[in-house]
């Protein structure tokens, strides 16, 4: 009986190919700042503290309900290695990125059974784990022309390291693999990835990572910072779908690394998405040709992470507090092309800027579900899922902008007859009404389709147009009514 209940845990792992990943929908939370194991809303969290707040894994669990009640398949959760324990001039590690040991778990987060637990609470209910990982450096409090070695496992030898010297021209490749992240305050000692034994303890490790803790997935940090031809080994060792951090918003730079890894986030299209919707005057056309430069100039934009939000940029709420514009571009995450990611806290509206303000703890918005993003995730999810169902091609259908004014832009995914037509506005909360007379969606003439959010019924016209009506800059998402039968909206 126990053997069949390992297999099962372990063919859930094996099964989370790319293939698998691109049906899914992530929700990404700092283990420390989403959920505590008392259930607490009111226990407090200052952010400019940068100290553990008190999040655990079993308080994942206990809210799991919370995340897919949004239509969330996927989690994606941050590094779970032994960190650094000082309290340094930047605060704790309750992050994980500054790791010291990696073949112990962080016992603030809980225990290796805890961890295995939410792996069993997810696999459950049909859910996927991701893991942030690090493989470019360690974590030391202090200089990097003084640091201990001995501190570090199981790389406890400064000849496992690149030889100290400060990143001071990030846009210099060879500095960037090279030298080191951090300061004199905390280093982050730059482990030489190009040394084969480095590579063979990485490559044992992230695979028994995976295997004991039956993870689904992995998010990979810093990765431009490691020559390219580590990564590939890597990614096969892990043996599930890696997305790898290249913070860079040049499509030529940042898809190169999809040669070598399973995706990437996708940066590219984040920068002219923010300026597309961080205000009414945002730049649609940028966004409009960034789409189609994504598409061409990447290996598979369909397996790269999109967002708008994340722990190391600001909160989109940061720029703008109109909720129109929250909900247009939280929409385009989820129904454009890739793998959406929506960070724990922007369906509660959270405004934090610069770390360490965007990462708030989750539980003092006392796990609303009715808010309107929370609503508004949870109906997108809703069709982006049930279009999946409907139509297998969905997910590797390349999203097809069909329209653009100055301050509207449509799409359309998916194959022809039950296909998503999303049309977005960035002209806010106060923005006028207006009717678009939209083209090109492949829908047929006389053919029924249904406003996701408002539940209106539009009749294409016998030129093969359909009039959607706009108002208050709200988006708007259309699909075939016919085939809304079986989904959880408007009624059907």
């Amino acid at each position: 009986m126990k053997a069949g209940w390992l297999l099962s845990l372990a063919s859930v792992a094996l099964a989370a190919t790319p293939a698998d990943w691109r049906s899914q929908s992530i929700y990404f939370l700092l283990t420390d700042r989403f959920a505590r194991s008392d259930g607490s809303t009111t226990a407090s969290c200052n952010t400019e503290d940068r100290k553990y707040c008190g999040g655990t894994w079993k308080g994942i669990i206990d809210q799991l309900d919370y995340i897919q009640g949004m239509g969330f398949t996927a989690i994606w959760i941050t590094p779970v290695t032994g960190q650094l324990p000082q309290d340094t001039g930047y605060g704790e590690a309750y992050h994980g990125y500054w790791q010291q040991d990696i073949y112990s778990l962080n016992d603030k987060y809980g225990t290796a059974d805890d961890l295995k637990a939410l792996a069993d609470a997810l696999h459950n209910r049909h859910m996927y784990l991701m893991v942030d990982v690090v493989a470019n450096h360690m974590g030391y409090s202090g200089a990097g022309d003084s640091v201990d070695y001995s501190v570090f496992k199981p790389f406890n030898s400064k000849d496992y390291f690149h030889p100290y010297c400060p990143i001071k021209d990030y846009n210099d490749q060879t500095q960037a693999e090279n030298c080191w992240l951090g300061d004199n305050t905390v280093s982050l000692p730059d482990l030489d990835t190009t040394k084969s034994e480095v590579k063979d303890l990485w490559y044992k490790w992230v695979g028994d990572l995976v295997s004991n803790y039956s993870i689904d997935g992995l998010r990979i940090d810093t990765v431009k910072h490691v020559q390219k031809d580590f990564w590939p080994g890597y990614n096969k060792a892990a043996g599930v779908y890696c997305v790898g951090e290249v913070l860079n918003g040049d499509t030529a730079f940042t898809c190169a690394y999809q040669s070598v890894l399973d995706g990437v986030l996708n940066y590219p299209m984040y920068y002219p998405l923010l300026n597309a919707f961080k205000s009414t005057s945002g730049n649609i056309g940028d966004l409009y040709n960034m789409i189609n430069n994504v598409k061409s100039n990447c290996p598979d934009s369909t397996l790269l992470g999109t967002f708008i939000e994340n722990h190391d940029n600001p909160r989109f709420a940061s720029y703008t507090n109109d909720m129109s514009l929250a909900k247009n571009v939280a929409v385009f995450t989820i129904l454009a092309d890739g793998i959406p990611i929506i960070y724990a806290g922007q369906e509660q509206h959270y405004a934090g800027g610069e770390d360490p303000a965007n990462r708030e703890a989750t539980w003092l918005s006392g796990y609303s579900t009715k808010s309107e993003l929370y609503t508004l995730i949870a109906s997108s999810n809703a069709i982006r899922n049930h279009a999946i169902a409907q139509d297998p091609k969905y997910v590797t259908y390349k999203n097809y902008p069909i329209y653009q004014d100055e301050t509207t832009i449509a799409m359309r995914k998916g194959s022809d007859g039950s296909q998503v037509v999303t049309v977005l506005s960035n002209k806010g909360s106060s923005g006028s009404s207006y009717t678009l007379s939209l083209g090109d969606t492949g829908y047929s003439s006389g053919q029924n389709v249904t406003e996701i959010y408002t539940c209106e019924t539009l009749t294409v016209g016998s030129d093969g147009k359909v009039s959607v009506p706009m108002n208050n800059g709200l988006p708007r998402v259309l699909y075939p009514s016919e085939k809304l039968k079986g989904s959880s909206l408007c009624s059907e």
